[in-house]
């Protein structure tokens, strides 16, 4: 088959790539080899932020651009997007309070902030917050970021470009790609079936396999090589209550954040390790865990120990190498690079990158494609709402009200947790009635046969963990015996 656009990753970069060219008018052609988000992108801190701690590596144009895309992905998906408080405590010794408030005009005044209330000074030995953190901590600072399903986002942009015409396929792998008299062609394998492909154009976003997909094509090694760096979460039950985060300072200058998370649990994250792929498949270290426990404790009037962690996961930043010693002080930035292996077939290489950038990102890879393609469509993604975001004034709680008289015999805090995944889209998995929805076998935690389907035949799920760990995250909530049930079940009817 023939495409312009062949995309290798089904991570965040690519499936927004594919999504904002798809909605030019191209032809394109997105391969993941395992599932999408499968990686990196599922593994974050599940943030939408400006990256507040750029600020002191000189990172303006990546903030200000972040904290833009900030408010324009709230909008376009208000549904797995929504506005969260960040508490900053002053901690005498580290940081001075000027400097953070400083920090946090800044913070405040770069990107245009419409939506999102600006930063206030609070009483940490006042309600709310009144005994969550140790005695000595009397100040802080609050301020506004956003919480992202960051899993659910790649497949919404997935999603769409599918609905613009994108092919979208799982579970394929790019075998080889080589160099023809207009573009290229590529073997692709889906499980035992092989296919050739041709594109006229090759966007090789594989995140941490980056170089690797580039030496399919270029055999040797490139110079705009990525930086690997490990990033690792933990998480407890629930620390403290409230909507709101806090975000600590270290003495090593790092911060962690301490996020509610599916509300039981508290996310702490993250570490910045670097990594090399001959240590094997990427989990958390011993070292780490102490590392994020010891962190969180020196704030939290409550210890915290690794006995105390219910789960982990972790994820590879594939950074752009800008030779820095630290592994903190790594650009967060991205660098798109062309190489024309072909006169006038451009192959563009992501490296880097963040989820809150990703359609800014896809913008700039359009731009840099669009002369070889012919594209003359300008871009259109920023005003676009995202599948399920079709949600007037971008206003969740009525919506939910609405959909609360709609399916009013459900459970309601089940029918929260569906809105919020799923948006407007919620009656394709609930159906159109007004009674109780028929939603079939319940597997524990609130997962239903009904969900289980709509994942399968909409959203690209093929595995049972597809839909526990990325298409939600209900695994955290089932046992281990209700998670060997669902996979037995599901194996056994979807596979």
């Amino acid at each position: 088959m023939n495409y312009d656009l062949l995309i290798i990753g089904g991570g965040i970069n690519g499936t927004a790539i594919a999504r904002d060219a798809a909605g030019r008018g191209l032809s394109v052609l997105l391969c993941e080899r395992d599932d999408l988000a499968n990686h990196t992108s599922s593994s974050s801190t599940k943030l939408i932020h400006g990256g507040l701690r750029y600020l002191e590596y000189y990172e303006f144009r990546l903030v200000r651009e972040a904290l833009i895309e900030r408010e324009v992905l709230l909008r376009a998906a208000p549904h797995i997007i929504w506005p969260m408080r960040f508490v900053l405590p002053y901690d005498k010794g580290l940081r001075p309070a000027w400097m953070l408030r400083a920090g946090l005009f800044l913070y405040d005044s770069l990107g245009g902030r419409e939506k999102l209330p600006g930063t206030e000074t609070v009483n940490l030995h006042k309600n709310p917050f009144k005994g969550i953190l140790e005695d000595r901590l009397k100040k802080g600072f609050e301020y506004s970021d956003c919480w992202v399903e960051d899993a659910r986002l790649v497949v919404l942009n997935a999603l769409d470009a599918s609905h613009r015409g994108a092919d979208i396929r799982t579970r394929t792998e790019v075998l080889s790609i080589e160099t023809t008299d207009d573009g290229y062609t590529a073997q692709i394998r889906h499980k035992d079936k092989e296919q050739t492909v041709t594109a006229r154009a090759v966007v090789n976003s594989a995140g941490p396999w980056v170089d690797e997909v580039l030496k399919k094509i270029k055999r040797t090694t490139n110079e705009q090589s990525v930086r690997l760096i490990k990033g690792s979460h933990i998480v407890t039950k629930k620390l403290f209550e409230g909507d709101f985060a806090f975000i600590f300072q270290n003495a090593d200058n790092r911060i962690i954040f301490a996020i509610p998370y599916e509300r039981d649990y508290t996310l702490i994250g993250t570490t910045d390790q670097p990594y090399d792929p001959a240590e094997g498949p990427v989990k958390i270290s011993p070292e780490e865990i102490t590392y994020l426990c010891d962190a969180a404790s020196e704030y939290l009037a409550k210890d915290i120990t690794p006995e105390d962690v219910t789960w982990t996961y972790s994820g590879v930043r594939p950074l752009y190498d800008d030779k820095s010693e630290n592994a903190s002080a790594v650009t967060r930035d991205y660098v798109l690079d062309i190489e024309d292996f072909v006169e006038g077939a451009p192959f563009l290489s992501v490296y880097g990158g963040k989820i809150t950038t990703s359609r800014k990102l896809a913008e700039h890879a359009m731009e840099k494609l669009a002369g070889a393609l012919g594209v003359k469509e300008k871009g259109w993604t920023q005003t676009a709402l995202l599948p399920g975001g079709d949600i007037p004034d971008a206003d969740f709680e009525t919506f939910f009200d609405g959909m609360r008289k709609r399916y009013r015999a459900l459970d309601q805090a089940l029918l929260h947790r569906l809105c919020r995944a799923y948006g407007t889209r919620v009656t394709l998995v609930l159906g159109d009635g007004t009674t109780t929805p028929d939603l079939g076998q319940h597997f524990g935690q609130g997962l239903y046969e009904a969900e289980a389907r709509y994942l399968v035949n909409h959203e690209y799920a093929t595995r049972a963990e597809d839909i526990m760990w990325r298409r939600t995250k209900l695994g955290v909530h089932l046992s281990q015996t209700e998670q060997n049930a669902f996979t037995e079940w599901f194996d056994a009817t979807m596979r």
